[in-house]
């Protein structure tokens, strides 16, 4: 299988019904401040709080049942890990999830809360997919990783499908960057259904794996970044996201971690939502200049899973 404008479309057809169609929230000072007629993409309100929901459910929900019986794993810092044990807990499925010691006490607590089982790992001196194999193999868990998946991308793409089923036409769309699965599938999307459209991933600064991977056309990896952004803490991009990348994407610009914390200021005082340091990297290259922004400018907002101690230090600087 090939990841394409098909595949998400099936994917939107598999989703309906059970992840949100989230709203596309405008605001006239945003536009001012961007010199652009901006559209925000609020998946900070799909199920579980983030885009993730969409791979998960649709890479799951299409296991043969007796995968479905002898249960799931994935690795993950937190959102995946949520949007796995919600779909195992809609679907009947038993997940385990490997995260990291230090992710977020509140992505831990509602990955728990929706029954998956959680594994953690030391990321100073432990490699999470090591462990996660490990524990696949001796188990007969089906691996569902957060975004090296074709049915996962195929499923974040869905997002970025919505976004033209109400704007049609778009002149750029800004993608946050993780491990690449949501823009993979946003940009196979955007290219299918609006060509012309830029594509722009955003990645923090000091995480700018995928910025230096499509520039030099050679993977690049940055392990753990101390970035806010811990959505964006992967190592790299992935053997299936990469190429995709490569393919699909027109650029990727870098934020500081000021820019991020000012967008996530900016989006819970102008907006009044909450939207998590990850989720808010559009809208960091909007008001940080990162991007000469024109006409119709599509952002999604991947997710909004930050924990009280985080937004409380953020508001207060």
């Amino acid at each position: 299988m090939t990841v394409n404008l098909d595949t998400v479309q099936a994917a939107a057809q598999r989703l309906r019904g059970h992840a949100r169609r989230t709203p596309l929230m405008t605001s006239r000072t945003l536009d001012a401040q961007a010199g652009a007629q901006v559209f925000l993409k609020c998946e900070n309100l799909q199920r579980m709080g983030a885009f993730k929901f969409r791979g998960a459910y649709n890479a799951i929900s299409q296991l043969s049942a007796a995968q479905k019986a002898a249960g799931v794993l994935t690795f993950s810092s937190g959102n995946h890990a949520q949007a796995v044990a919600l779909t195992g807990q809609l679907l009947g499925v038993q997940t385990t999830i490997v995260m990291p010691a230090n992710a977020p006490v509140t992505k831990r607590a509602a990955t728990e809360g929706y029954g998956g089982k959680v594994v953690l790992y030391d990321p100073q001196t432990q490699d999470r997919e090591a462990v996660a194999r490990a524990l696949a193999a001796a188990h007969s868990y089906t691996m569902i990783p957060p975004y090296d998946h074709e049915q996962v991308i195929a499923g974040q793409g869905t997002a970025a499908l919505e976004v033209y089923e109400e704007l049609q036409t778009l002149d750029m769309l800004l993608v946050p960057v993780g491990g690449g699965g949501l823009i993979s599938g946003s940009a196979i999307a955007s290219k299918g259904l609006c060509p012309a459209c830029k594509v722009i991933g955003v990645e923090p600064e000091v995480a700018n794996d995928a910025y230096l991977s499509l520039r030099s056309k050679t993977l690049h990896t940055v392990k753990n970044p101390p970035t806010i952004a811990d959505g964006t803490r992967t190592p790299s991009l992935g053997n299936i996201t990469f190429p995709l990348v490569l393919r699909y994407v027109d650029d990727i610009c870098t934020v500081s971690e000021d820019a991020i914390k000012a967008a996530v200021r900016f989006l819970f005082y102008r907006l009044k939502i909450v939207v998590e340091p990850s989720g808010a990297l559009g809208v960091a290259a909007l008001l940080s200049g990162a991007v000469a922004a024109r006409g119709r400018v599509g952002v999604i907002l991947s997710g909004g899973n930050i924990d009280a101690a985080t937004m409380t230090a953020i508001l207060a600087e």
